[in-house]
């Protein structure tokens, strides 16, 4: 095995020559370049010339800063001039105390470069001033590597011992950086009061995440208004020489925000409902509370506290209780009961925020139509809206515009508390559009004051999404278009029904189940609008099965539905005594209901039993078409017309009672005579 020799004496003088020969002529290069070179670039050098390279790079560049590692250092080294005998000490450099590691020195050399060609005066640029104020304003300190230029340790709080005065940032000469200055400090000032007050919520047992939403919708307003009031309390002898930090502290703890907030939560309110409240509170913290408790006492549902108060507006936490019950009791004076006022004062809060003229102008507005005060107290009930909710200007419009549909004041009092949903619609987006539609399918402006005041939920539905389907439904199953306009002024609930729950359904249980012919089922609708708003359930599948019952098969049942629609609205109470007195005591053939299905549409008492009377007292017989239909005049001018023509055909004058009656020969094979 081969072995290294030994070293010579002479090799380790030579090793040690050539290593000084080395370092004698990279510092000859860096004198004579007059630059600063960073220390990591030399610091292969064998040779130990930290202070050598520090009185280089100081000699161009004079830096305000120091590496903080090296204020407690014991040692302090010479500084020699380059063109001076090294074993000479320069009098007019100050000491320059050893650096710990390459990379805080490089760090000092280039920012003292940066900001010795800095246009700002100060010395510091943006970057560098908002490491001071970070480092100046932060809540907490983040430890540091050794060597560290800036100091940020528990123990030293204020960071005095390395940081510069923050007035040595500012420039008097530059407003504009100045002002970017003061921006940047209020930012950090902001984020520390942010920090703390989530500090302050985490210590109220909240969680982490609850703590971060609540603090989102607290900023800015009520962060500032924290920063504000602790930079306040500077002036108070007990907090002159406080920090920041205490001072928030101390702000966040004397306004119990913390308690109130674990409240609020408790009473059902929303974190985004309780950062509204806070915000408008504008530090009476108190005021939330009282009339929170308040509303409670009016029988407001919890949930709808936190809606009531930020609805009512940002006075209704400035205002009296006083003045509060004020309104109540008005309210109550005026129909509006005890137990509704909780739900009507969630429905609409803005109540709260008026005064009692204003108050008191709105209730006029409504009694000077014919209401008394109890039609306004359901009114207000049914819609609260109605009262608080729309300015006067507004509802004057609303009314001028339902009188031209020829209604009277009071006729639009009676409406309007009849539904009072009516004020909350648009003219230009719901009224005026409708009309219009309502021109094109020919109704007429009586026909529309009809719809009004039978059922004027419909002036409140959409038109796209409710009239038009529907309209185009019905000519799909072949509802004529003067069909479709008398449709809706006979019976305007029509337009109230829901298209598939409601419409589709019966027309497909007409066609299947009840023998309604494709052909005929326009017909029957536009005949019968009716049979739309009847349950199948209860009252059309009941009705079929008892006329099926009855021997009337399904194609001639669809038949006589075509005939008369309105067949399978009546109950079936009502039917069956009709039917047993036509079978039994008529003696009538089952053909006879079948060919006038109009029957059942008689009044058994006041109509066909009469009537039926008078046929037997006169051995006369007619068929029901013509035994009903009729008018009484009508009815006994035909009992005493067939009467003659019997006693005609009786005593032998004519053999041909057609020819002795010509007035009634269309009427030949409607009536026979009955003999004895």
């Amino acid at each position: 095995m081969l072995r290294s020799r030994p070293p010579l004496p002479g090799d380790q003088c030579r090793y040690e020559l050539r290593r000084k020969l080395e370092t004698k002529c990279v510092l000859s290069k860096m004198i004579s370049s007059q630059q600063s070179y960073p220390l990591h670039q030399v610091a292969t050098l064998r040779f130990p010339i930290s202070a050598t390279i520090a009185s280089l790079a100081f000699t161009r560049h004079h830096l305000p800063l120091i590496s903080a590692s090296s204020l407690h250092h014991p040692h302090s080294q010479q500084v020699t001039t380059p063109n001076s005998n090294p074993t000479i000490t320069s009098t007019n450099q100050d000491k320059i105390l050893r650096t710990h590691n390459a990379k805080s020195t490089s760090l000092l050399l280039s920012t003292n470069k940066t900001s010795s060609t800095s246009p700002n005066p100060s010395g510091y640029d943006y970057d560098e001033m908002s490491k001071l104020l970070e480092l100046s304003m932060a809540k907490k300190r983040t430890p540091q590597f050794p060597g560290s230029i800036y100091v940020q340790s528990p123990d030293d709080v204020d960071v005095n011992s390395s940081l510069p005065e923050i007035k040595e940032v500012f420039n008097g000469e530059n407003d504009d950086y100045n002002y970017e200055v003061i921006l940047r400090a209020l930012e950090i000032r902001r984020e520390v009061t942010l920090e703390i007050f989530k500090e302050a919520m985490r210590k109220g047992k909240f969680g982490i995440t609850y703590s971060t939403n609540l603090a989102s919708r607290l900023f800015p307003e009520f962060i500032d208004y924290v920063m504000i009031q602790a930079a306040s309390m500077k002036q108070l002898p007990e907090y002159a020489n406080s920090s920041f930090n205490v001072r928030a502290k101390a702000c966040l703890e004397t306004s119990n925000v913390v308690p109130l907030i674990r409240w609020l939560k408790h009473n059902g309110l929303s974190y985004p409902q309780i950062g509204k409240l806070i915000c408008s509170a504008r530090g009476n913290m108190e005021s939330i509370r009282s009339t929170s408790e308040w509303l409670k006492s009016i029988h407001v549902d919890g949930r709808f506290i936190g809606v009531a108060l930020l609805r009512a507006g940002k006075n209704i936490l400035e205002r009296d209780i006083e003045e509060l019950d004020e309104i109540v009791c008005y309210l109550e004076m005026n129909g509006v009961r005890r137990e509704w006022m909780g739900y009507v004062i969630s429905r609409c809060p803005e109540l709260l925020s008026f005064s009692m003229e204003e108050l008191k102008i709105r209730k006029d507005f409504y009694f000077d139509m014919g209401m008394n005060e109890r039609d306004f107290g359901t009114m207000v009930f049914d819609f609260p809206k109605v009262l608080g909710f729309y300015s006067l200007e507004e509802m004057n419009q609303k009314v001028a515009y339902l009188k031209e549909f020829g209604l009277g004041n009071e006729d639009v009092g009676r409406l309007v508390a009849f539904r009072p949903q009516l004020m909350g619609c648009s003219i230009e987006e719901r009224w005026k559009p409708l009309v219009k539609y309502f021109y094109y399918l020919g109704i007429s402006r009586d026909g529309m004051r009809r719809i009004l005041t039978v059922k004027p939920m419909v002036f409140c539905f959409d038109m796209d999404t409710n009239l038009v389907q529907k309209v185009q439904f019905f000519r799909d199953i072949g509802v004529e278009e003067k069909g479709i306009a008398s449709m809706l002024v006979k019976f305007p609930s029509l337009l109230t029904y829901s298209l598939y729950k409601k419409l589709r359904p019966v027309v497909i249980f007409l066609l299947t189940k009840a023998g309604v012919s494709q052909t005929n089922i326009g017909k029957v609708i536009g005949l019968g609008p009716e049979l739309l708003g009847c349950s199948i359930s209860k009252k059309l599948e009941p009705n079929v099965k008892y006329f099926l019952s009855l021997g009337i098969d399904l194609k001639t049942l669809g038949e006589m539905i075509a005939d008369f629609p309105m067949l399978l609205r009546y109950n079936i109470d009502i039917l069956r005594p009709k039917y047993r007195f036509l079978r039994r005591t008529m003696v009538r053939p089952l053909n006879d209901l079948i060919e006038f299905p109009r029957f059942f549409s008689y009044s058994l008492e006041d109509r066909i039993i009469p009537r039926h009377k008078i046929l037997v007292d006169n051995r006369v017989n007619f068929k029901l078409r013509y035994m009903l239909s009729t008018t009484d005049d009508e009815f006994h001018q035909r009992v005493e017309a067939a009467v003659q023509r019997r006693d005609r055909f009786e005593s032998g004058i004519s053999d041909d009672i057609q020819l002795d009656s010509p007035r009634d020969n269309a009427l030949d094979d409607e009536f026979s005579i009955l003999r004895d």
